[in-house]
């Protein structure tokens, strides 16, 4: 089977469906077509870059290249956690822990796939590493974010209840301990979600790439079920150290909450 070559203009065509919908979004008050517009423009622009800085990297394969390549993925999500709270911590942690979370959980989990699942010579092949650190990535970051944005917006809400445990004599891990694993359940859903449907509601991403490519459908279905056992790990572990150093940064060693140790609401 040979794959269909799209035209520019297969692309702007499927493009029409933003425009509409910015249309929609219009018309209706939503207040939020140019954000699709703009989101829009970055995926092209990202993505083009994207498909020629990977050709560069997958012509060297060198193992730099591709250390520079996931520090800057690692690094950018980190930001982009930072950005989607509604009460950031203030300073370096709103930055760091996020960024420490997905390097803690993305990062090792897809040396742990590289080197003793996938097997490939060099472990460090970009055609592998790259791709793989993107979807594990992605889908932990999501994850965190939610997972955080729920962490600090309950505990801003929740301020009179945990300090009225506190003043009962309660420790404040336990003054927040149903506030962390709230958290962290909001922060596995969409996984579990995208797991519960797979192959039944919806087609995963990888898995019609493969199809699409010309792979036969059961090894096309071996991969994607591979790629969502290590996103749900990804997330799994990301989230729940992100929500335990974020509620652990919340208070001090005198078990106070912390709450100027957060940004104002944006």
């Amino acid at each position: 089977m040979v794959m269909v070559t799209l035209s520019p203009f297969d692309l702007a065509l499927a493009g029409t469906l933003i425009f509409i919908n910015a249309g929609l979004s219009l018309l209706l008050r939503l207040n939020i077509g140019r954000q699709l517009m703009v989101s829009a423009l970055r995926t092209v622009l990202q993505l083009s870059l994207l498909g020629f800085v990977l050709k560069f990297i997958f012509d060297l394969v060198n193992p730099g290249l591709i250390a520079l390549m996931a520090f800057f993925m690692i690094t950018t999500a980190g930001w982009e956690v930072m950005q989607r709270q509604s009460y950031r911590f203030s300073g370096i942690w709103g930055f760091g822990i996020g960024t420490s979370a997905m390097c803690l959980s993305s990062f090792l989990i897809t040396l742990f796939a590289l080197i003793a699942i996938i097997g490939k010579d060099p472990w460090y092949a970009p055609q592998y590493a790259i791709p793989l650190l993107g979807m594990i990535l992605g889908n932990t970051m999501t994850g965190i974010a939610i997972g955080l944005d729920r962490l600090t917006q309950t505990v801003w809400e929740k301020k009179a209840v945990i300090e009225t445990r506190l003043m009962l004599g309660q420790k404040f891990s336990e003054a927040v301990s149903d506030i962390r694993r709230d958290s962290i359940r909001s922060g596995l859903i969409p996984i579990i979600n995208a797991m519960s449907v797979a192959g039944i509601v919806s087609l995963p991403g990888m898995m019609t790439g493969q199809i699409l490519a010309g792979a036969p459908p059961m090894e096309a279905v071996k991969y994607q079920i591979l790629i969502m056992f290590l996103i749900a790990g990804g997330a799994g572990f990301g989230t729940i150290f992100a929500v335990g150093a974020g509620a652990k940064r919340l208070s001090d060693g005198r078990d106070r909450l912390r709450l100027d140790r957060l940004g104002k609401k944006k």
